[in-house]
């Protein structure tokens, strides 16, 4: 039996490896401030309790990164399986055969989502993708653009829906988004953290982006971002309108967060709630199309901190495990508990820090000519007992 190698790096598309780079910074501010503990909360998990400089970082990051990362890290995932579904189309392979191995990638995909889950943060988005993943395998590979479509407008009028209660405090006054981080007890956190991940981490960030999937599958089908060069014209007006939709369509709820709209009406929280959603996913696009612009930019190499960026991408999998490590072995009360209390500014500052440390290790590793850990586990377990033949 032989394992199928990876896509050769000097083969793969340039602009999906630099929005997943990016994308990387993006989770890691929308993430860190949930990490903490020790505040009374408002909307989308952020303190009340803000001083100035925390107004301002809940101002920037609700219309920029909060609910804008994961919609195009799911766009992504589509589009990447839409190209391995073209791959594979153009080497022969049977449709179902393709759908059959989506699946079990997102079989394995949903196993590493539970390990990290319970053992790190329950905020884990990587199960979710796995069960899509599983779920969607047979739309993604086999459904045709109009089925891809509807199913994409459909997740995103159901998502912006159902987030309109996201604007809304959460009952009982906690002191945390994440109850398990309070926790001191590492027994108790991690019990914690399971019931968290299977309800926040996969059931409802599952249901959150599987629209913006169905809509990356829809795009590799038109390569958008396999040949950005081509596209040029609607990808400017893409990123252009994508973002002012997310600053747009977030501004309300942001508003809320930073404590410079107080007591709004019900109506109004709800109605920014969907809104927020809304601006989410259109900004999700929106970066996407961004960095498909900034990889004709860039062209066939790009400066160091590109090649850094698409190194990052390449390994987007364990990026976003490390970023986890780091932010357990320093925040959460069952470790050091730095987390208690801290200000929103440093959160963010501590996000962006790890991003670039994780941003050089990738670099390191491109240039050492080493894949990311997460990445060949992830291939070995889905090819393991797979007669296939080189790509």
């Amino acid at each position: 039996m032989t394992e199928v190698d990876a896509t050769p790096t000097s083969a793969r598309a340039l602009a999906p490896d630099l929005a997943r780079g990016a994308m990387l910074l993006l989770i890691a501010l929308a993430n860190v401030h949930l990490w903490t503990y020790g505040h009374p909360l408002g909307p989308r998990g952020y303190p009340r309790d803000l001083p100035g400089a925390d107004q301002v970082v809940a101002l920037v990051q609700m219309v920029l990164v909060d609910g804008r990362a994961y919609p195009m890290f799911g766009l992504l995932l589509g589009y990447g399986t839409g190209q391995l579904a073209r791959r594979r189309a153009a080497g022969g392979e049977a449709p179902d055969a393709t759908v059959s191995l989506v699946r079990r990638r997102g079989a394995w995909m949903l196993v590493i989502g539970l390990v990290h889950g319970v053992l790190l943060w329950s905020g884990d988005i990587v199960g979710a993708y796995g069960l899509l993943g599983v779920l969607l395998a047979g739309l993604l590979v086999r459904g045709s653009e109009r089925a891809l479509l509807r199913v994409a407008v459909v997740g995103t009028v159901l998502t912006g829906l159902f987030y309109a209660g996201s604007g809304f405090t959460l009952p009982g006054d906690p002191q945390a988004f994440l109850f398990s981080m309070s926790v001191a007890d590492p027994g108790a956190a991690l019990v914690s953290r399971a019931t968290e991940w299977l309800t926040i981490g996969l059931l409802l960030q599952a249901f959150g982006v599987f629209g913006a999937v169905a809509l990356g599958a829809w795009a590799a089908r038109r390569g958008f971002l396999d040949d950005p060069a081509r596209h040029r014209p609607l990808l400017r007006r893409t990123a252009v309108v994508g973002v002012a939709l997310a600053v747009v369509g977030g501004l309300p709820l942001a508003l809320m967060a930073a404590q410079l709209w107080t007591s709004p009406p019900l109506a109004a929280v709800a109605v920014a709630g969907t809104l927020h959603t809304l601006g989410g996913y259109a900004g999700g696009v929106g970066y996407a199309a961004a960095f498909g612009l900034l990889a004709v930019r860039a062209g066939s190499g790009g400066g160091r901190f590109v090649r850094a960026l698409r190194s990052c991408g390449q390994r987007s999998l364990s990026c976003y495990l490390a970023q986890s490590v780091a932010f357990a072995a320093l925040l959460p009360a069952w470790t050091l508990g730095l987390g208690g209390k801290a200000h929103l500014w440093q959160t963010a500052l501590l996000g962006a820090g790890v991003w670039l440390v994780v941003l050089v290790v990738a670099a390191a590793t491109a240039r050492a000519g080493h894949r990311g850990p997460a990445e060949v586990l992830l291939r070995r377990l889905t090819y393991r007992n797979r007669a296939v033949s080189r790509t």
